[in-house]
């Protein structure tokens, strides 16, 4: 019998594979935490599972329950919560079947703990009190889904803006079922709207840097390089003014834009420029960060902290980005990063860089040494286990 305490883990999505920054924080804090707790994951899915996804999280996590939701259902369920007041994402993700039995599994378990991943999960365990509960926002959605709103097309102004009153109201209010709080970004938590928001704890997501590490061997062959989930409202945003507002009068850059379901849009912007080339999902990451000599995150839109910015960044590439996105990593201008927020200034360092070699190898090499000094994951996971400590 373990001695550990037991640590019950509730997830919107199954942590696994990583290309989703909510499942890659999900897996290595699991990971590090299994260390000192006995885990069980509570992980809610639309799709089917693979055995080998479960396999990945097999040597981490004591017991894994996976419910997926009813797709007839969810669909019900967003027709009906036009008429009701919770965000949209939460109806989706809450069924009261599946409530039941997480219950159940809560009352026969008696966890020490509960660490709920997004409010978007926090309707199963908001109204269990036999333990401390810990809810990550990670990052403030209202806030996001305004950023969407200002983008959107008229017609769907309405649906972001009662998205993301409902949001803010349910942040606010859902904060008091949980003894502790946590988000991605210092900046998020100011978006909070509770008397208590600064007892939010900043818990920012890691890197592997021994993963992540420069690839010197694998040829550049691209001028800029952009990783991310394509399908993710400010990573196609950030393409499509990207391709619209640098790259038409800079024709000759080529560029590679490589990361999960490219969207209608991104597939688009390859059939409109022959310098383009979009390649979805990658059995190694690396390699397409390998094969540019820039890394633009050219973000418009969206909150939290952008880890593709710090993986770039311990693969020693030179990174350009906007204030947006560097405001939740606190990197040095122009020393460990570029920050430019218009057009003009971001093809002006990109020309710089493409001339100044030696400019572009020292802030490679200082963004590295910034992303090993703060954001590590085992640095990470210490901070959870701080606040879970509290308790005892």
């Amino acid at each position: 019998m373990s001695d550990r305490p037991k640590l019950v883990f509730i997830t919107s999505r199954f942590p696994y594979p990583l290309e989703k920054g909510d499942k890659l924080r999900a897996f290595h804090f699991i990971k590090g935490l299994s260390k000192s707790y006995e885990i069980t994951l509570i992980a809610l899915t639309d799709q089917s599972i693979a055995d080998e996804w479960l396999n990945e999280l097999a040597p981490f996590a004591l017991q894994t329950h996976v419910f997926k939701l009813s797709k007839p259902k969810q669909i019900f369920r967003l027709g009906l919560n036009f008429f009701l007041h919770a965000p949209f994402q939460v109806a989706y993700f809450t069924e009261s079947k599946v409530k039941r039995q997480i219950n159940q599994i809560l009352k026969n378990l008696k966890p020490d703990h509960i660490y709920c991943q997004l409010i978007r999960a926090a309707e199963y365990v908001k109204n269990y009190h036999d333990c401390y509960k810990t809810l990550d926002y990670m990052d403030a959605l209202s806030k996001g889904m305004e950023r969407r709103m200002e983008n959107a097309p008229f017609y769907a102004k309405f649906i972001y803006r009662m998205e993301a009153t409902r949001l803010r109201e349910y942040e606010r209010r859902i904060f008091n079922y949980f003894e502790f709080h946590t988000m991605i970004s210092l900046q998020d938590t100011y978006y909070i709207a509770h008397p208590e928001q600064t007892k939010i704890k900043v818990v920012p997501n890691g890197i592997d840097t021994q993963f992540f590490s420069p690839m010197d061997s694998v040829h550049k062959e691209f001028d800029l390089v952009f990783v991310g989930n394509l399908s993710y409202a400010p990573n196609v945003d950030a393409m499509v003014w990207f391709e619209k507002n640098v790259l038409q009068k800079n024709k000759d850059l080529r560029i590679l834009i490589a990361g999960a379901s490219p969207s209608q849009k991104i597939l688009q912007l390859q059939k409109r420029n022959s310098h383009i080339v979009v390649e979805g999902w990658q059995a190694d990451i690396r390699h397409a960060y390998a094969r540019g000599k820039t890394f633009i995150a050219p973000m418009q839109m969206g909150t939290g902290l952008q880890n593709k910015l710090l993986e770039a960044m311990a693969m020693e590439l030179p990174c350009i980005t906007t204030s947006l996105a560097n405001d939740a990593i606190h990197a040095t201008e122009n020393e460990q990063i570029f920050v430019c927020n218009n057009a003009g200034e971001m093809a002006t360092q990109i020309r710089l860089l493409q001339k100044d070699l030696a400019l572009a190898a020292s802030t490679g090499k200082a963004g590295r040494k910034f992303v090993e000094s703060n954001y590590s994951w085992a640095r990470c996971v210490e901070e959870l286990n701080t606040i879970f400590r509290i308790q005892h």
